[in-house]
């Protein structure tokens, strides 16, 4: 059985707020687009920006998507749209602000909540401690729910 995985949680009173970027985001935004920019060109290339976010954001940008980012921060070099670091840490800085730190909570839960219910009840939560921590006591797991 499987949960929709599209929270509309603002029905609900839950609001995400755009977090700041750290001096880690920073240095992640550069380290990546440094081993992205393949030969040290100074730029990314379309294919090299799909590179780049799949790095960062954990998934392949769609076509569409990444077009829109090389169209918005790019700029023409050589006769083809390509994204320079300043213009890239823009698109990553402005992807990351958005992000919702606990979108992973909520996919962890789901994938817990096997029956889709909202809530875990012990036997869920010793079925997937199971899966993913055999060798942990269930007596633990036990302790975890009172």
């Amino acid at each position: 059985m499987s949960c929709s995985l599209d929270f509309n949680l603002k029905e609900y009173g839950y609001h995400n707020f755009p977090r700041s970027l750290t001096k880690q985001d920073k240095q992640l935004l550069s380290s990546v687009f440094h081993e992205a920019d393949d030969g040290n060109k100074g730029f990314l290339t379309r294919e090299d920006v799909k590179m780049a976010v799949a790095e960062i954001f954990g998934y392949k940008p769609s076509k569409l998507e990444t077009d829109q980012l090389i169209l918005k921060f790019g700029e023409d070099i050589y006769g083809s749209r390509c994204m320079k670091l300043a213009k890239f840490m823009d698109a990553m800085s402005e992807k990351l602000m958005k992000s919702d730190e606990d979108q992973d909570i909520r996919h962890t839960f789901m994938a817990f909540d096997s029956q889709c219910r909202g809530f875990l009840t012990v036997e869920d939560f010793k079925k997937a401690v199971g899966h993913v921590a055999p060798h942990l006591p269930m007596h633990a797991v036990d302790l975890s729910f009172r």
